[in-house]
């Protein structure tokens, strides 16, 4: 009899073979991050960083930047303030979609300005604000962390501002804590059910109005740290206080960058609750930091402070990842920076130096446009009121009248361009319609057509706006003028098995959400159409 080989052996060599290929690819693959932080930071700019970089320590800046995905130039489209911006971020959707275009919009019928966040059906805790997620009308990265996670995981979100606090938590966060500028408490939302054990005890422990006192900002560094800082700027270094008798004391320490430090020291503590980053899931905790020009300084050149506000963010950074590195471990940890667009607006100069300048008075706007709409249709209130470079018009008195809404827009427009300080305007025809000019398939995306005004302007640079249609025109400001900006920030993404390199070509902001959720092995945000980057 003829016996044939046994097969065994080969078909146990093919199984190890295939098992040991199968744990190879599994060994090349990132095990899912535990922790996510996600960091914005309001007016991050990557000169300032390139400058001081020197300066910067190893572990803040300069570590992200070693061991992150760089990206220069990440695109938002148009200039956005921080919570549009932020927005953006945490959807990976504009506003068209998002219903989030800035941080308030104007009401109509009471005719002023509202936090586009108020919800007075949520009460605030530590404080009679009242805010919710309600009108953000997608989920945000923080919300599909939370539902992969099944409840089990912890979302937190931390901000000086309690809107952007809010967009970082998104709809499902345990909670979204904001420093509440009138008594210095951490505060947060009764539409979050999960506040930190460390909000009360640091409210009553350490709370901020008492410290206030002993608190001072001065320069953090010796002068030589100030890399290419004027001589005569460093020879008198600053020094603001945030004593009892000062009126408002609390809303200009949170224009300093000791904000910041504060926002840092609470992360901390909820790094190191027990549990936190070690979930069998993901926990996340959002910060937003803020390093815009310091408008209380005494000096338009206000250059000094703010080196000092980025080599404090960058001990902040330092601090934060520490305890990271303390907790969950940075191994296990996936951290994502962004910068939101610079602003716009920038003290003027000193008249000394005979930079041209305007000033253009909302108020004369308004009074000049209804006067010329009186002669165009008659008399009536045309105009009802101005909000962030939009002019709202009569809509009940233009139905009355049978006149055609497109075009009493456009014959608004064509007279509000032909004012000083006015670069061009258009209607919000003109924005739906894409014929906005440069840039108008951006500019219809970041406007929220439920809250749009009837007719914008772009101011010309140098001009500043003075908003004194609700404001009285002797009020106390800052003159603020307006700067021509490119609609881009920084951004970094460090995260386990992710090689260091930079991103050379513009990346479109939403892209950010669905690549951190890629990270993570979870769902892109429901309004993120962009694919995540090939990381």
């Amino acid at each position: 009899m003829i016996r044939r080989p046994a097969r065994t052996p080969r078909l146990l060599l093919t199984f190890v073979a295939s098992a040991m290929a199968t744990l190879a690819v599994v060994a090349g693959t990132p095990a899912r991050p535990q922790l996510v932080v996600g960091i914005v930071v309001d007016g991050l700019e990557q000169d300032y960083i390139d400058l001081l970089r020197d300066s910067f320590g190893t572990g803040g800046f300069n570590r992200l930047l070693k061991q992150g995905v760089v990206i220069p130039a990440l695109d938002y489209g148009t200039p956005l303030d921080a919570h549009g911006a932020t927005a953006v971020l945490m959807t990976g959707a504009t506003a068209d979609i998002s219903g989030i275009d800035a941080a308030s919009r104007f009401d109509r019928d009471a005719l002023r300005t509202v936090p586009l966040l108020h919800d007075p059906a949520a009460m605030g805790n530590y404080t009679d604000e009242t805010y919710s997620p309600a009108a953000l009308a997608v989920s945000t990265i923080a919300d599909e962390a939370r539902i992969a996670g099944g409840g089990v995981t912890a979302v937190y979100a931390i901000a000086a501002d309690p809107q952007q606090a809010i967009l970082l938590g998104g709809h499902a966060a345990n909670s979204a804590l904001w420093l509440n500028a009138a008594n210095g408490n951490w505060a947060t939302s009764t539409f979050y059910k999960e506040p930190p054990v460390t909000l009360a005890a640091r409210n009553r422990l350490r709370p901020l109005s008492v410290r206030l006192d002993t608190m001072s900002w001065t320069p953090l560094r010796a002068a030589e740290a100030y890399t290419h800082l004027p001589d005569h700027l460093t020879r008198y270094p600053f020094r603001y206080t945030f004593g009892r008798s000062k009126a408002e004391r609390v809303e200009k320490f949170t224009g300093t960058p000791l904000l910041n430090s504060e926002i840092t020291q609470l992360a901390t503590e909820i790094i190191a609750t027990p549990d936190f980053g070690s979930h069998d899931g993901t926990d996340m905790l959002n910060v937003a930091y803020t390093i815009r020009p310091f408008v209380d300084s005494k000096s338009a050149d206000t250059r000094y402070e703010l080196m000092d506000t980025y080599l404090r963010l960058d001990r902040d950074l330092e601090q934060l990842f520490a305890a990271v590195d303390r907790g969950p471990g940075m191994d296990r940890t996936l951290v994502y920076l962004a910068a939101t667009p610079p602003g716009s607006r920038s003290r003027r100069d000193d008249e000394r130096w005979n930079v041209p300048f305007g000033e253009f008075s909302t108020r004369k706007a308004i009074s000049l446009l209804n006067m010329y709409l009186i002669a165009l249709h008659g008399n009536g209130d045309w105009v009802k009121g101005y909000h962030r470079n939009a002019f709202y018009l009569n809509d009940k008195l233009i139905n009355e009248r049978n006149i055609d809404p497109a075009l009493i827009r456009t014959e608004a427009a064509d007279f509000l361009e032909r004012m000083s300080g006015v670069r061009r305007a258009f209607t919000i025809d003109d924005i739906i319609n894409e014929r906005a000019g440069e840039g108008s398939q951006a500019l219809r995306r970041n406007t929220s057509i439920a809250h749009s005004g009837d007719v914008y302007i772009a101011p010309a640079a140098g001009w500043e706006v003075v908003d004194d249609w609700q404001t009285p025109a002797d009020a106390t400001r800052t003159p603020m003028v307006h700067r021509e900006v490119a609609p881009t920030g920084i951004a970094i993404i460090m995260a386990p098995g992710i090689d260091a390199r930079t991103i050379a070509t513009p990346v479109d902001a939403r892209s950010v959400a669905p690549t951190v959720a890629r990270l993570l092995r979870i769902r892109s945000p429901n309004g993120a159409a962009l694919p995540a980057l090939p990381l």
